[in-house]
């Protein structure tokens, strides 16, 4: 499902970027672009990479 439409991530991009070592919003941005035209989709994004995150612990 796509994040940002504005930059075409999804949340496959944003779990791949934490398996990458991105440990927070800002360094997902510069990875990734998102939330950096409209800012639309930031809350969404700082979900999608808390539950990314969460994950990575587990795993």
């Amino acid at each position: 499902m796509y994040v940002c439409i504005c930059n075409a991530v999804t949340e496959k991009d944003i779990h791949k970027a934490v398996k990458q070592g991105v440990s927070s919003i800002e360094q997902l941005s510069e990875q990734t672009s998102v939330s950096l035209r409209c800012g639309s989709c930031q809350s969404r994004a700082c979900k999608v990479l808390e539950t990314a995150l969460s994950n990575s612990c587990v795993n």
